[in-house]
């Protein structure tokens, strides 16, 4: 077993990681820079170290990262999500100082990162991919061939692209040509390269994404999936698991699907397999994340599996404690990404100090978060404070209790997407478990609500301030 890990990470779930170390009697060691000196991973791991004063360029500079660990004598690095976690180079760089990288192979990372890539490597596999281009584009000329040939309207993508960014809907020949060379341009900045491609854009599907393990002795299974339809401007809002769209013949099939997909690339460790759903129940390979997702803890808790932990096991060479058929859901759990964002404002980000945090609580509820009262939250990141997550037996009771436990959430000094939600959940539609990618579009209605604050809310602030007067 490992016996030290460099969390090259930050926020919620570098104190995710940090957590599943000291479970596993693993020392941890935490990063930061400047701007986040004060911040809950660095207090919580074993040891933490300063990796410069940009705020965000040091959780990107692969060769401090590596050096760092290994002058600690760590014999591993946990990527989380973001930053780093995708990037082949740092995997790769990992592997030649002697460090295991808990994660995929590079040569995988590389492969499924670029996304013309994993199209061609599904379609050898079987799996169904959306129609498109056969490999990235050379000039708008040939895109708008291709345009034609499948049809309007279609989505240029960048090739390595992620994240929600690099992507453009065109419903038209002068949308393509408007947009061809801005996805060159976003590509180009966010990613690096400027290489773009094309597909038919499957219009409000429902974005279906399934958890699969891998280890080194060629065991792959799935933990059933997650229905992330909910979501504004190609970002996701809220996660479901399991999804409450699909019937069990759907569910049986998606899950077989990623773990094909899994094998035919020779894939280990924990990954996604991402799919759209159309209105005429067909789905379509979208894309695998080679990385933990924000949203696995949904997954964790309707099954119990502890996927930060299979990771460390895995990459520490152990094999997967678990058979499919061993692997068996409970209920309904969902997710709430907490945004410091102002939903009535654009969803303009919300950054300052957080006067008063109370968190959530009671049964079948779980927040992870690095927040605490007092945090000055760093403009330079990442809007996503907080992750509320409920489960029930039933998605009924589940919905009810995301109501109960947003409204117990207490945060104070900035804007978030609580009321948001709120709204959300109070939809018929929602509630009916009929929404696909559209349903935030659809519904600009819902930023309506009244700014009013609740009974108990008005109550805690008065407590607060009494208690803030008096010394106690």
């Amino acid at each position: 077993m490992l016996r030290k890990i460099l969390i090259a990470n930050r926020g919620e779930i570098a104190v995710r990681i940090i957590r599943a170390c000291a479970e596993m009697g693993i020392r941890s060691v935490a990063i930061y820079t400047e701007a986040d000196r004060f911040a809950l991973h660095v207090k919580k791991a074993d040891e933490s170290y300063c990796i410069g004063s940009e705020p965000v360029a040091g959780y990107l500079n692969v060769y401090a990262l590596v050096d760092l660990a290994a002058a600690t004598g760590c014999d591993a690095v946990h990527p989380g999500y973001g930053f780093l976690s995708e990037n082949p180079q740092f995997a790769r760089a990992c592997k030649e100082r002697g460090l295991i990288f808990i994660g995929p192979d590079a040569d995988i990372i590389r492969r499924m990162g670029d996304k013309t890539e994993a199209r061609k490597a599904m379609v050898a596999a079987g799996i169904p991919v959306t129609p498109g281009s056969d490999g990235n584009l050379g000039t708008v000329e040939e895109a708008l061939d291709v345009a034609e040939r499948i049809g309007y309207p279609v989505m240029l993508k960048a090739t390595s692209g992620g994240g929600g960014r690099g992507i453009r809907r065109c419903d038209s020949t002068q949308d393509l040509r408007r947009n061809y060379q801005r996805v060159i341009s976003e590509a180009t900045k966010a990613f690096g390269s400027a290489e773009v491609f094309l597909e038919k854009c499957i219009v409000n599907p429902r974005h279906i994404e399934v958890q699969i393990l891998a280890d080194h002795d060629g065991n792959t299974i799935h933990l059933f999936e997650r229905d992330c339809s909910i979501q504004r401007r190609n970002q996701k809002l809220i996660e479901i698991a399991p999804s409450p769209q699909l019937d069990e013949a759907q569910r049986q099939y998606l899950g077989g699907l990623a773990v094909l997909a899994a094998k035919a690339v020779g894939y280990t460790n924990a990954g996604t397999v991402e799919f759209l759903l159309d209105d005429q129940g067909r789905f379509y390979f979208m894309e695998m994340n080679t990385r933990v997702q924000v949203e696995h803890t949904i997954t964790e808790t309707i099954t119990g599996v502890d996927i930060v932990e299979e990771q460390i096991r895995v990459a520490a060479g152990l094999p997967l404690r678990f058979k499919q058929e061993e692997i068996v859901r409970r209920g309904y759990a969902i997710q709430f990404r907490i945004n410091a964002e102002d939903p009535k404002n654009g969803f303009l980000p919300s950054f300052g100090r957080i006067s008063r945090y109370y968190a959530p609580g009671g049964p079948g509820v779980r927040t992870d978060t690095a927040i605490y009262t007092g945090y000055e939250i760093p403009p330079y990141f990442d809007s996503m404070l907080a992750k509320v997550i409920v489960n029930a037996l039933t998605w009924e009771d589940a919905v009810k209790r995301g109501e109960r436990a947003l409204r117990d959430m207490g945060l104070f000094g900035i804007k978030t997407t609580i009321p948001y939600y709120l709204e959300i959940l109070k939809h018929p539609e929602f509630r009916e478990a009929d929404f696909n990618t559209g349903f935030v579009e659809k519904h600009p209605e819902l930023v309506h609500y009244s700014n009013k604050p609740r009974p108990e809310v008005l109550a805690s602030v008065i407590a607060a301030a009494m208690a803030a007067h008096t010394g106690l």
